[in-house]
């Protein structure tokens, strides 16, 4: 899996799989006839405009050279402080990889990057799926707010996290298997690599006992960790300086 920011060249892709996914999963509290006209009001003719636009940052998530997933965030508030998670589709034929919760991961990074001091997530109150997935990775409902659709208003729930400045009280675990093995990954635990952070890694849920760490630029856990605490992974190269220059990631 391969995670990047979106060009144009992904419109159609992007457009696609909006479409796939909110046909799969909102048709039980949402018409055709309101899915269609939600999709030429966020995914329309202006959709490229908003992949241009410099406040919004729209990630991709490829899997064999395909757009499987995507999320869409914008900076607001004063000095854009505050980072708004607006939607995260994954494509219904890659639910249940663990594709969602990296997408989620990254976006919460970079708009930490970006000068965000406050991440907030939406997700419409009717869906139980989507609600569930915030509240199992680390985020805790805050508020509602009301967003229209076509000529219907719609309830959105508002998350966020409990704590922003303490990485460690973000909850953001997923378990996947590589190699034939089951690896606990606390997305909390990350420490900084030349392409992408690394992420601590455990053989049971409990995260009793370190199993190693994943290369969040490749989702490989074959890297190699010096007694200087320098990490390099043997599949894409990502490095991890000694542990004495490391700062704060995330």
């Amino acid at each position: 899996m391969d995670l990047r920011e979106a060009t144009e060249a992904d419109v159609d892709e992007i457009r696609q799989v909006a479409k796939d996914s909110l046909n799969s999963l909102y048709t039980d509290f949402l018409s055709e006839d309101t899915i269609d006209g939600a999709l030429e009001q966020w995914y329309g003719d202006s959709f490229a405009d908003d992949v241009r636009d410099d406040h919004t940052l729209f990630l991709v998530a490829e899997r064999d050279g395909e757009i499987a997933a995507f999320s869409q965030s914008v900076l607001v508030g004063q000095r854009y402080g505050t980072g708004q998670l607006l939607w995260l589709h994954v494509h219904p034929d890659y639910r249940g990889s663990g594709m969602g919760v990296r997408l989620l991961v990254r976006t919460r990074e970079r708009l930490l990057e970006e000068g965000a001091d406050q991440v907030r997530c939406f997700v419409l109150a009717d869906n139980e799926g989507g609600n569930r997935f915030y509240e199992d990775h680390g985020f805790e409902r805050a508020g509602q707010r009301e967003v229209d659709i076509g000529d219907e208003t719609f309830t959105e729930n508002v998350y966020v996290e409990a704590d922003i400045d303490s990485d460690e009280d973000w909850d953001a675990i997923d378990q996947l298997e590589i190699d034939g093995e089951n690896v606990y990954v606390s997305y909390g635990e990350a420490a900084r690599g030349s392409k992408s952070p690394f992420y601590s890694a455990y053989g049971t849920g409990e995260l009793e006992e370190r199993y190693g760490w994943l290369c969040g630029n490749c989702d490989s856990i074959d890297n190699a960790m010096d007694t200087m605490g320098r990490i390099e992974c043997n599949n894409c190269g990502n490095r991890r300086k000694a542990t004495r220059w490391d700062a704060s990631y995330l």
